[in-house]
């Protein structure tokens, strides 16, 4: 493989918001699959399970199955295999999180497992989730984003809970999806490929963009979703690539391939 042969790709922010396609996505990950260049799309996303994310792309226009789709849920599952976790997110997530056996007393958890955040993030659901802390369980988060964008602009996610509980409990939180460098080799395995042949494309310049770097990966930031005008943030670090959305990657991996 060359730089630009493989593709690794953040779904919201990249691909969609609120799961309707940005302009140019289908046509662009159309591209990739027409063109026989391995991807995966590589998502924090927690609300959906990978089959629900696969059918909803495909019925948006997306060459994707769930064999296309990586998750921080999928990820986390198979790291706490077997494990008794009190989970804490937002939507049905049952299906992905099967290898784990889940428990509503906070005295019966080994693990506090936080997910994405909603209006299920209240005060006696994070005391419920505090007070296993106590008792010794882990904290291990899918991830720790800050926020979102969402069609109604940027939401608070449960990075600021996860960091809240780290305060309170005086632990430090275990992160299984981005930015975690173990997800990152998950997806260049499951590709086959190698760090310096794939790229990550990526809304949030920390998470997705910043981290691959850090992992050998060309990093491109889009100025989609998180990085569209008005993002409260600035990166710790500058990415490889900035495309104004993901329909200029086709042009970014002819450039790459021709050096």
């Amino acid at each position: 493989m060359r730089r630009g042969e493989a593709v690794l790709l953040d779904i919201d922010g990249v691909l969609t918001v609120d799961w309707e396609p940005l302009p140019g996505a289908v046509s662009a990950v159309q591209g990739l699959r027409a063109a026989g260049v391995p991807f995966v799309l590589l998502t924090n996303t927690t609300s959906r399970t990978r089959r629900s994310i696969a059918a909803t792309l495909a019925e948006a226009g997306f060459p994707v199955g769930i064999e296309s789709v990586l998750t921080a849920p999928a990820a986390s599952a198979a790291r706490l295999a077997g494990s008794r976790c009190l989970l804490l997110n937002s939507g049905d997530i049952g299906e992905d999180l099967a290898a784990v056996e889940l428990v509503e007393r906070p005295e019966d958890a080994e693990v506090v497992l936080i997910g994405g955040a909603d209006p299920e993030f209240g005060y006696e659901a994070l005391n419920r989730a505090f007070a296993a802390l106590q008792e010794g369980a882990r904290l291990v988060a899918m991830h720790r984003s800050a926020y979102w964008r969402t069609g109604a602009g940027l939401q608070l996610d449960s990075g600021a809970f996860v960091a809240g509980l780290e305060f309170a409990a005086d632990v430090r939180a275990e992160v299984l999806g981005k930015p975690a460098e173990a997800f990152f080799a998950g997806a260049l395995a499951h590709l086959g490929a190698a760090a310096e042949d794939a790229v990550m494309v990526g809304d949030d310049i920390e998470s997705d963009v910043l981290a691959a770097q850090r992992c050998g990966i060309t990093g491109v930031l889009v100025r989609t979703g998180k990085a569209a005008s008005g993002g409260p943030r600035q990166g710790s670090g500058r990415p490889d690539h900035v495309l104004d959305s993901v329909a200029d990657l086709p042009d970014l991996l002819s450039r790459l391939r021709q050096g």
